[in-house]
């Protein structure tokens, strides 16, 4: 990586310098992607952006760091460096309790529209047992015309005005329901939008977000129980030359084939999740790093032993392959430490021949 330009604020710098530094950034910019071989995304051009321009010191020395090793800055290894950034948990959790407190104001609503269906029904009982003593009393004095001229016009004055306002709280009444109705379709919609952001679309495992989620109730799970708990990521190996070779569709058919063989083999102890492209992401409850490194291992050995055909060409894929790395969850503090020296494990094992597990 070159050296980080020394960054002066645009004040200070003639528009012509200004309008040059911008396109020599967006020139490295470019370069950078096209020498690394990255898509071109969003969250790539940002992290990229932010290293190459001096804007994030921490990111511009880890891609400092990581070109120095030697090792290759993929798609992955991006990936990764999004899911240690300490304020992803932190957006994670404000979004968690945005939809806590929408669903609590849901459920305060349908409540409150409910006492209230409830006591304009109580309001409407009463008036019409009213009008029925009236009525009844009208009768008991005589006909209509036997009684004074201005009591029957105050009667029927009372009579009219409380039909109006039974008309009236019938009309509250029916609203209410509709609200209650409706918030109820609303809290079930969120509680099935909640369920469909956990889970992954193509293998149906918990996804990226139910996972970080999971790490950090069972990192204070384990703290406060003086339990042990462990982290492991699975990429599986060579997969852009089975997409390359087979296509995306069978590439899809081989995660879905890598999730069922790690949910099969997987335990109560075990939380399974797709945490993005072709990696997957295991935590292992109560169990320490040897213990942790056998159940994966047995998962990798059971996923070797199989041969996979593409049902759609009837070609053989072959075998397919998973390296994993694991590293201890020391406490609720080291959970994104524990996330990359799991990462750094599963570097050493693709760097030392793939289809294994290494743990640190």
């Amino acid at each position: 990586m070159e050296p980080l330009p020394h960054i002066v604020p645009a004040d200070y710098l003639p528009p012509s310098r200004v309008r040059q530094a911008r396109c020599d950034l967006i020139e490295r910019i470019a370069d950078f992607v096209l020498r690394h071989d990255l898509e071109v995304t969003g969250a790539n051009l940002s992290a990229i952006c932010m290293a190459l321009s001096g804007s994030s010191a921490p990111i511009a020395k880890a891609f400092a760091e990581r070109e120095m090793s030697g090792a290759p800055i993929d798609q992955r290894w991006l990936d990764t460096l999004a899911r240690l950034d300490p304020e992803t948990g932190g957006r994670l959790e404000g979004l968690e309790e945005l939809m806590d407190q929408l669903e609590y104001s849901l459920l305060r609503f349908a409540q409150s529209a409910k006492s209230a269906r409830d006591e304009t029904s109580e309001h409407r009982g009463s008036i019409d047992a009213q009008m029925a003593l009236i009525a009844e009393h009208a009768q008991t004095c005589g006909e209509p015309q036997a009684l004074a001229a201005e009591a029957v016009a105050d009667i029927d004055r009372v009579m009219a005005l409380s039909r109006v306002m039974l008309d009236r709280i019938g009309e509250i009444e029916a609203a209410m329901q509709r609200s209650e109705a409706e918030s109820e379709e609303l809290r079930e919609s969120l509680a099935r939008a909640r369920l469909e952001a956990d889970v992954d679309y193509l293998t149906r495992l918990p996804n990226r977000r139910a996972f970080e989620r999971t790490l950090n109730s069972a990192a204070q799970r384990a703290q406060s129980k003086s339990e042990k708990l462990c982290v492991a990521f699975c990429d599986v190996d060579n997969f852009k030359a089975i997409n390359d070779a087979h296509g995306h569709d069978a590439g899809d058919r081989v995660l879905v084939a890598v999730a069922a063989t790690l949910s099969q083999h997987a335990s109560n102890q075990c939380f399974t999740a797709r945490h993005g492209g072709e990696e997957f992401v295991v935590l292992f409850y109560r169990l320490d790093r040897d213990a942790a490194w056998r159940k994966l291992d047995g998962m990798r050995r059971a996923q070797a032993a199989k041969v996979l055909v593409d049902r759609k060409t009837g070609k053989g894929i072959g075998k397919i392959t998973f390296s994993g790395g694991i590293a201890e969850v020391n406490g609720v503090d080291d959970t994104r430490d524990a996330l990359g020296r799991a990462d750094a494990a599963l570097y050493e094992a693709k760097r030392a021949g793939r289809n294994r597990i290494v743990a640190v």
